[in-house]
């Protein structure tokens, strides 16, 4: 092996793990919620680097922003389901809606809103002037769909309600985590059976 070989080698993890240091520093700064933490400059300062290593890396706040979210994507990986195959409809329920009231007050929910909020609210501006953030953001709803068909596999639900089902349970919950970040006088233990139940209830094969 020569030596060149093995200097390129150690190059390459020096460059990827600058990469996903960089890619770590930007979730932690977004999740401070800051508006002002959405700028390129201010990004590159608190991740302790140059805007121009940035770019280097990923070529502009475009493509920064793309990677951040699929670094979150990845790290998030399938929704669990902490519910066996042949567990009941109830359960498999149950287990998203936990699952989801836990993972959305983590620190990459936190900057994925943050950076959601500093996004264009018109879709055509969105995919014009972030056409690689915006892909990202769309390849998420479909990754979404197939996770939860794949949570009620075996099961005799109409997959047009899973469609439904999957649609809408996203914003139902983020509800529900901001009124546990906000304070509230709601019980959300309620909230979120009630939120089940009703899934449950809208999935129920007909007897």
């Amino acid at each position: 092996m020569t030596d060149a070989g093995v200097t390129g080698r150690r190059t390459n993890r020096r460059g990827t793990a600058t990469r996903e240091s960089m890619l770590d520093a930007a979730v932690s700064s977004l999740a401070s919620g800051d508006p002002g933490s959405v700028s390129g400059n201010r990004i590159a300062k608190d991740i302790g680097a140059t805007w121009g290593t940035i770019k280097y890396q990923f070529g502009d706040i475009d493509g920064f922003w793309a990677a951040v979210l699929r670094h979150t994507a990845l790290r998030r990986g399938d929704l669990p389901a902490s519910a066996p195959d042949k567990a009941p409809l109830q359960a498999r329920v149950s287990a998203i809606i936990d699952n989801l009231y836990a993972g959305l007050a983590g620190t990459d929910s936190r900057a994925i809103e943050t950076l959601r909020a500093a996004m264009p609210r018109d879709r055509d501006e969105f995919e014009r002037r972030f056409p690689a953030t915006a892909g990202e953001f769309a390849s998420w709803r479909q990754a979404w769909l197939d996770t939860c068909m794949r949570a009620f596999a075996g099961l005799d639900v109409d997959p047009d309600r899973v469609a439904e089902v999957a649609a809408f349970i996203p914003g139902a919950m983020r509800g529900i985590t901001s009124e546990k970040q906000l304070g509230t006088y709601t019980d959300l233990d309620l909230a979120r059976r009630g939120i089940t139940n009703a899934i449950v209830a809208y999935l129920q094969p007909s007897p």
